[in-house]
């Protein structure tokens, strides 16, 4: 598919740096798989693309970072950017084309996500306002509905894909094995083993706690010292 007026942004980090930045332990081969997975999608879509991590990104917050991606696509000469990430496992090429036909009839595309913000958003140029952009609460449950509200408020077309979910927790993780929608084999068997892993991270912490509660419970000599 041939479409020069319209880029894909690939805002996100790579598996490394994600692993540092979730709250798992043992996630850097779940994100390299979601990282190649996403690059394939994205591949088959025909589209032009770009990829912005932390390798690449300027800005002191998630949101200033996010804006100065989208507006760097822009500068490019691109006049509609498609925004999407990589922790959500059930993204398909078909989700990237339905934004791209959306946006001939409406100004903002999103794919919102089920813990209240978006695995996608479609944009176009004439409706990116940078200073409403950076007051957005980004990294919050309070993200799609702000933007609800916002575009309300300014009469802007928006239209909405269905709902994903994406990773951010072992629930998170849980939901999308449990789903009916089909996971490729190589992100599927990562989610089963990060599971996995994560009960036996979590169960070895609790039977530490327990076994130092008897430890004090039990302990008939000097008292234990916690050094804070």
């Amino acid at each position: 598919m041939k479409n020069n007026q319209t880029a894909i942004l690939i805002f996100a980090n790579s598996a490394e740096f994600e692993a540092i930045q979730k709250p798992f332990q043992s996630s850097q081969l779940l994100f390299d798989a979601l990282n190649l997975q996403t690059l394939k999608v994205v591949k088959k879509t025909g589209i032009p693309y770009f990829l912005s991590s932390e390798k690449n990104q300027t800005g002191n917050s998630f949101g200033e970072r996010f804006t100065n991606a989208i507006q760097s696509v822009y500068d490019k000469g691109f006049e509609n950017v498609i925004t999407i990430g990589n922790d959500t496992p059930h993204l398909q090429s078909q989700h990237i084309l339905k934004a791209v036909e959306n946006l001939k009839q409406n100004d903002i595309v999103l794919g919102p996500s089920k813990d209240g913000g978006f695995y996608l958003m479609g944009l176009k140029k004439s409706h990116f306002n940078v200073e409403t952009f950076l007051k957005l609460p980004w990294q919050t449950s309070a993200l799609s509905r702000s933007i609800s509200k916002a575009v309300q408020s300014q009469r802007i077309k928006l239209s909405y894909l269905e709902f994903l979910s994406d990773i951010d927790t072992l629930l998170d993780a849980k939901h999308n094995i449990d789903s009916f929608k089909k996971l490729s084999r190589a992100i599927k068997d990562n989610l089963i083993s990060y599971i996995s892993v994560e009960k036996e991270i979590i169960s070895s912490y609790f039977i530490s706690i327990e076994n130092f509660s008897q430890t004090l419970l039990f302990n008939k000599g000097s008292p234990v010292l916690l050094h804070v």
